[in-house]
């Protein structure tokens, strides 16, 4: 026998106030005796703290004990018979109560993740293995409490150079000298692309490739110290080779729906993203360390970090 959760909507995405709608699909050669269906509802949000971005003592911990955003179980059908060949169930399941707390969206971090789970439960008795399946779906904030959309988008002038560079630089780039200007989002919504523009207005060594970071900086309450972990979420290539210099170039780049939100600033934990515009110019230790860590300087990188703050809007 099989159990299947078929969801209404080919994406997943709901609001914290409709109702989850479905239906479960059961397959068995034969008809069967079950105690009853449920259904049940389970939102939280995990923490996790490394032993790399702790102390010892909060390594020990490990998992931080989750936050319940929602939990509720129903019965889709008393206890009955299951009949041979395909039974499809309908089901209709508020997810907001009056008095819940906030619905935080769906998110998956490295240390934090907001997950929402449908689980149908088919109870067989003591003799016989229960029956389950398990699927996620996605939660939007409620359109209510959208923004309305930011006209223009907020966004901030940069310029790099070898005087802005707090790490040590490749000599020639020291002594020669380069600047790159220009501006990008410091204020986006989930439905826009990070967008913006650059310019190389000189650079005395040639350039290898100019690259936009996305990184998301998750921080947790552990005891009465907040943990606090950068790590790269993607890395998109703006320009390949020694581009032309004093020419404009765009920068667009779409965001990945799973691994964004809305910046969260709570009191347990927060969500906050940023963005690094990354020059990397042309030396033999580039083929050296193709591979390098993206967040330590490099004596052949330069680059500027700018905070971004994700919302949802209209």
């Amino acid at each position: 026998m099989s159990i299947e959760i078929k969801l209404f909507r080919p994406n997943r995405i709901y609001f914290p106030a409709e109702p989850l709608e479905g239906k479960i699909i059961l397959k068995s050669p034969s008809s069967i005796s079950h105690y009853g269906i449920r259904l049940t509802l389970d939102g939280s949000v995990n923490r996790q703290v490394r032993g790399g971005s702790a102390g010892a003592i909060e390594a020990l911990y490990g998992a931080v004990k989750p936050i319940r955003i929602v939990n509720k179980s129903v019965e889709i059908r008393p206890a009955g018979k299951i009949g041979s060949g395909t039974t499809e169930i309908p089901f209709s399941v508020i997810l907001r109560q009056q008095g819940d707390d906030r619905f935080y969206e769906t998110f998956h971090g490295a240390n934090i993740s907001i997950q929402y789970l449908v689980t149908v439960d088919v109870m067989r008795g003591y003799l016989y293995k229960s029956l389950s399946a398990t699927m996620e779906f996605i939660i939007d904030s409620d359109k209510a409490n959208l923004f309305e959309p930011p006209v223009p988008p907020e966004m901030v002038i940069f310029y790099i150079t070898q005087d802005t560079q707090r790490h040590p630089l490749l000599p020639e780039l020291r002594s020669g000298g380069f600047r790159v200007t220009g501006k990008v989002s410091s204020q986006c919504s989930l439905l826009d692309p990070i967008s913006g523009e650059l310019i190389v207005e000189a650079s005395a060594v040639p350039i290898h490739s100019i690259d936009l970071q996305l990184h998301r900086v998750e921080s947790i309450l552990v005891g009465e110290k907040i943990v606090t972990e950068s790590s790269l979420i993607q890395t998109t290539q703006i320009a390949d080779g020694d581009v032309c210099r004093r020419v404009t170039i765009p920068i667009y780049v779409i965001l990945p729906r799973l691994l964004t939100c809305p910046t969260v600033l709570a009191g347990p934990f927060s969500i906050e993203f940023k963005i690094s515009i990354v020059i990397t110019f042309e030396s033999e230790l580039v083929k050296l360390h193709p591979k390098s860590d993206p967040k330590t300087p490099r004596l052949w990188l330069a680059m500027e970090t700018i905070p971004l703050e994700l919302i949802r809007t209209k």
